[in-house]
């Protein structure tokens, strides 16, 4: 019996709620359970099962006496925040349900006020001051599964129960039935096949932990598993060798790939709702000496943030950059690796300008996010439907602004070239290092200088660092070491504010969480247009526009360290190729 139980018991005694002789029954029960599998009933649970007590009358004697208030989770709902800020394995640990966060309290349910060693080992664990509400276990467990999910293992639980025989091999069925888009709570429940079920877990855990990517890598003597967060891949408990095989057979057919092919790469998609919410995976399957690799890329359609200055930019940036996309004509292009956030400030700028009285037209492979009130087109190469085609078809749709997903090659190049001559503001992306040389990679690959000269506006390199977490972030005092890396010298850094993550459960103790993107843009200004004409060296391009003022990335980069956004090694990390 809790100490709970014996001060309900006793309150109710004293103030005749209960009879003894109704105390003494509910003891001789518990005295006489006899089921060895399952715990024995606690005395309230006995009085009030009963008819004695009612959980009603439980709770309100608790209110009174602590005078601590009750929670209705009927009534009332908990914040997204405070579900965030409480892991899952955590409210089902100590049994408890966030209600609301405020600064660094976090205001949670608990059935059992007086086992202070719950409350103790939350603040402990997620560095918050916890305020504890009162409900009943019931209601508590009930928030939890509407709130967090119904189904509470964990992707390594599953992987154990795999591991240790649960699912035989020849027990192994994937399962496809041909769906479109299914709630996470449908495929959970489709088949009681184990492998369905641990797939399926490996992309819910994926989505509620932010990741980017998944990547499932056959070895030769394991099955590696890891989720890119934060453009960082993260290993985590790997699925047994042995199902490897049925593991890349269930995601194929999920994406409708050929399980008999094992040659070739194939590509396919997989569509499902999370929570309502509408989650593409692009699936790449790649063969390797010991299996197939699978890729998994996660789009969530509806979370795209669409804000110039969520994107990183400083205000100074933010307002050059907002003059630029609304010239009426001309090309912008924005320039960087893979992976470095190319198409969501495209993204961002279309969001930006759209207004009721201007059209715009996209062509992208594939169409990434859904955007209201924009026309988005998908490149099909299978169809003839490529970049240039979509883009003569889409002149004659008299559009103000075009964004192309990608200028690969000449005939693009050119005809994106030639929409901008026409009175059409047009944006795309380029590979390439610096924003200076996406003029000489255009001339590269066949586009006549005069051309380019004329109809180009600005270009735009950007690169992706680790934001420092807003939750767990401390003041930091970077070595000397550090600073020469960055060239930060005394004045700059007695002004600045340094700041690191300790690690917390809200960025999985990396000390980051989210990114931002870091920025040089290159304005064509007539000197730099006469030098495009003579096809000058991107060096010489670069030095010209250094001298009127271009900020270089990592100079940019360095602002962001002395604001405490991002930390010296993100920014040393991200420019290493900025010789500036």
């Amino acid at each position: 019996m809790t100490s709970t139980d014996e001060f309900v018991v006793q309150l109710a005694l004293e103030k005749s709620l209960v009879r003894p002789e109704q105390v003494d029954a509910a003891n001789a029960r518990i005295a006489a359970h006899a089921d060895p599998d399952n715990a024995a009933p606690s005395l309230v649970d006995v009085i009030v099962d009963a008819g004695h007590l009612s959980r009603a009358t439980v709770l309100k004697l608790l209110s009174d006496e602590l005078s601590m208030p009750v929670v209705d989770f009927e009534q009332q709902r908990p914040t997204s925040e405070a579900v965030a800020a409480l892991p899952r394995d955590l409210a089902i640990r100590y049994r408890t349900c966030p209600v609301r966060i405020e600064g660094g309290t976090l205001w949670t349910a608990i059935a059992d006020p007086l086992n202070s060693d719950a409350t103790d080992s939350l603040a402990h664990v997620l560095g918050l001051r916890i305020e504890p509400l009162l409900a009943s276990l019931e209601g508590i467990q009930a928030a939890i599964a509407r709130h967090y999910g119904r189904d509470t293992k964990t992707v390594e639980k599953l992987f154990s129960e795999l591991a240790g025989g649960d699912a035989r091999e020849d027990a192994v069925q994937v399962v496809d039935r041909g769906e479109g888009a299914r709630s996470i709570d449908e495929i959970d429940g489709e088949a009681d096949a184990p492998i369905v079920r641990m797939v399926h877990k490996v992309i819910l855990e994926a989505i509620q932990r932010r990741a980017s990517d998944i990547h499932l890598e056959p070895l030769e003597k394991r099955f590696r598993l890891r989720y890119r967060i934060d453009g960082v891949l993260l290993e985590v408990e790997n699925p047994p060798k042995r199902l490897q095989l049925a593991v890349i057979s269930r995601l194929k057919l999920m994406a409708n790939m050929s399980i008999a092919e094992k040659r070739i790469p194939q590509d396919g998609r997989i569509q499902i709702d999370v929570a309502g919410k509408s989650i593409d995976l692009r699936v790449s399957c790649l063969p390797t000496v010991h299996g197939e690799s699978i890729v998994m890329r996660i789009l969530d359609k509806e979370g795209l943030t669409l804000g110039l200055p969520e994107l990183g930019y400083l205000s100074d940036d933010r307002e050059q950059l907002e003059k630029l996309i609304s010239l009426p004509d001309g090309i912008f292009l924005v320039t960087g690796p893979t992976g470095s956030g190319k198409t969501t400030t495209l993204y961002a700028c279309l969001h930006f300008i759209n207004k009721p009285d201007r059209k715009i037209i996209t062509v992208e492979d594939p169409v990434e996010y859904q955007l209201t009130g924009i026309n988005q087109v998908p490149v099909r190469i299978d169809i003839g439907m490529t970049f240039a085609a979509a883009l003569r078809s889409m002149l004659r749709q008299a559009p103000n602004i075009i964004m192309v997903g990608e200028i690969r090659d000449l005939e693009t190049a050119e005809i994106a070239i030639n929409a901008s001559l026409t009175g059409h503001m047009v944006f795309s992306t380029l590979h390439t290092n610096d924003a200076p040389s996406a003029v000489t990679r255009l001339i590269d690959i066949g586009v006549k200088p005069f051309l380019v000269a004329t109809s180009m506006r600005a270009t735009m390199a950007q690169r992706l660092v680790r934001r420092v977490c807003r939750r767990c972030a401390a003041p930091d005092s970077p070595t000397s070491a550090e600073l020469r890396a960055l060239n930060i010298g005394p004045a700059a850094a007695a002004g600045a504010k340094f700041m690191r993550g300790k690690g917390c459960p809200d960025c999985n103790g990396t000390g980051f969480r989210g990114r931002l993107g870091i920025f040089e843009i290159f304005n064509i200004n007539e000197e730099i247009q006469r030098m495009i004409y003579e096809n000058v060296q991107a060096s010489k391009l670069r030095e010209n526009a250094r001298l009127t003022g271009m900020r270089t990335m990592r100079e940019d980069g360095i602002r962001k360290v002395l604001a405490g956004m991002t930390t010296i090694d993100e920014v040393a990390s991200a420019t290493v190729g900025d010789v500036s």
